[in-house]
């Protein structure tokens, strides 16, 4: 049997943080290591953690997403890093490439776009976000 897939969650917003938990323990294999409430917390309990991939909000206290991205992906350059956001698709098509950003998930469409994109991430393939219904 593979070893289960290592996921660390990050969002301020209590009821994101257990909405994204909620969706990832549906898939059996899946296994979330930790969760986080800022940006600092998350860079550090992803060194201590070493997940597989990591869900990042980017307005967080502390460090937002972009700078907690940098700094895990300085230290665990394999992991894949899934930015998870308020803004719609037609505003990440105009945000740069992060280094270690695997790709966006927007948060009005984590029931049906959050499982796809952690699959691919796992896979080291590219992370489509898609236009809001």
């Amino acid at each position: 049997m593979p070893n289960p897939l290592r996921i660390l969650v990050a969002d301020d917003n209590e009821m994101i943080r257990k909405g994204l938990c909620f969706v990832l323990k549906s898939r059996s294999g899946w296994d979330i290591c930790g969760v986080a409430l800022d940006g600092t917390d998350e860079v550090r309990k992803a060194a201590e953690l070493k997940p597989d991939v990591i869900l990042l909000d980017i307005s967080m206290p502390g460090l937002n997403g972009f700078e907690a991205a940098g700094c895990i992906h300085e230290q665990l350059p394999d992991a894949e890093i899934l930015i998870v956001t308020e803004h719609d698709s037609r505003t990440l098509d105009l945000l740069p490439n992060e280094p270690g950003v695997r790709g966006y998930v927007v948060k009005s469409r984590i029931e049906r776009d959050l499982i796809p994109a952690v699959e691919a991430a796992s896979k080291h393939q590219p992370v489509s976000h898609f236009t809001a219904a």
